[in-house]
């Protein structure tokens, strides 16, 4: 693996363990695309390092839980300006 993406890959894991980010955001923050980072924290960071991919899997698996409610209140939210 290229230096690069380990980094990447790391930076990534960490901006998700300090501000509990969803993979869309941290993509957004990074340039990169969703399946990238995904890619990242789901088969390359546990080479890496299997600690802090622990820590990103619950992260991950919290708001993957929620995803529903932040899609309702997102939709609710459309509606509303709508008015």
């Amino acid at each position: 693996m290229k230096d690069y993406i380990e980094e990447r890959t790391l930076e990534i894991a960490n901006y998700i363990i300090e501000t509990k980010a969803t993979v869309r955001e941290a993509a957004k923050v990074f340039k990169v695309s969703k399946s990238t980072v995904h890619k990242d924290v789901s088969e390359r960071l546990p080479k890496l390092n299997p600690i802090v991919y622990e820590e990103v899997r619950k992260i991950l698996e919290k708001n993957k839980a929620e995803r529903h409610i932040r899609g309702g209140f997102a939709t609710k939210m459309k509606y509303k300006t709508m008015d």
